[in-house]
């Protein structure tokens, strides 16, 4: 079920993907949007319920003036709200993952368990690859063709308008995106207090399995880490090993 409401004057999207389990609040990376998570919401069901932010800028989500860092974690605050659930456990890709550790770091009574896949305390965004993507072409085939390798990690953000097809994203509002979430933010890490999975791909050019390892120790005790055969985008390289960590992790002692 797709459900909307809105955050000073802008209409924000997610997906409630339904049941009666007990809900897992998902955040999305950059060129993703909530569908991204249906596979996972599938494998985890019945016992787990998803429900996926279209973060700003991204899916059915308005654009906004701004993605600083307050701006998305305002947006996840007000989503938990709206949806009503309680506190509840979080997961979140690259950008949503740096969104979900600074949301639980900041509102630690709102968030029961932790799951960062793929992001790091230190963020460096290279945003040469979002300025070298297609701005327009004139058929689906034709998008997919001009991404290569990556079309399957994007397909999910694929759109038609009226002059051809292009993307649920703006790109310039990504790259605006991508600089603001460079950064040291070490302290929000640091500062999360729930049980934490973070899961790394072992063939990530985005998380190092040193600093991985340092983001662990920093939180010893209520931090764990998962290395699993993939690449930056582990849910969709490792989805059935993935399915099994988060659920394994979620159902298991904190």
């Amino acid at each position: 079920m797709r459900g909307f409401f809105a955050v000073e004057g802008r209409k924000l999207s997610y997906l409630d993907f339904g049941g009666t389990g007990t809900p897992l609040l998902a955040l999305h990376g950059h060129y993703n949007e909530a569908s991204a998570f249906a596979p996972l919401a599938e494998a985890l069901a019945p016992r787990w319920r998803v429900i996926a932010l279209d973060q700003r800028g991204h899916g059915a989500s308005d654009r906004a003036e701004s993605y600083e860092r307050g701006d998305y974690i305002s947006d996840v605050a007000a989503f938990h709200q709206h949806v009503d659930v309680g506190p509840a456990a979080v997961l979140g890709h690259s950008l949503g993952g740096v969104n979900a550790y600074q949301y639980a770091g900041r509102y630690p009574d709102q968030v029961t368990a932790l799951i960062v896949e793929d992001a790091g305390a230190v963020v460096d965004v290279d945003w040469s690859f979002t300025t070298s993507l297609p701005r327009h072409a004139p058929s689906r085939d034709a998008l997919a063709a001009a991404l290569g390798a990556a079309a399957p990690y994007l397909a999910c953000s694929f759109r038609q308008f009226d002059d051809g097809w292009g993307f649920s994203f703006d790109i310039d509002d990504t790259v605006a995106s991508q600089k603001a979430l460079s950064g040291d933010h070490w302290q929000d890490w640091a500062s999360v207090t729930c049980p934490t999975l973070l899961i790394r791909g072992t063939r990530s050019d985005e998380l190092a399995a040193d600093h991985a390892r340092e983001m662990v120790a920093r939180r010893a005790g209520h931090a764990r880490l998962a290395e699993l055969p993939a690449g930056h985008v582990v849910h969709h390289d490792a989805r059935t090993q993935f399915a099994d960590t988060v659920r394994a992790f979620l159902s298991g002692p904190s």
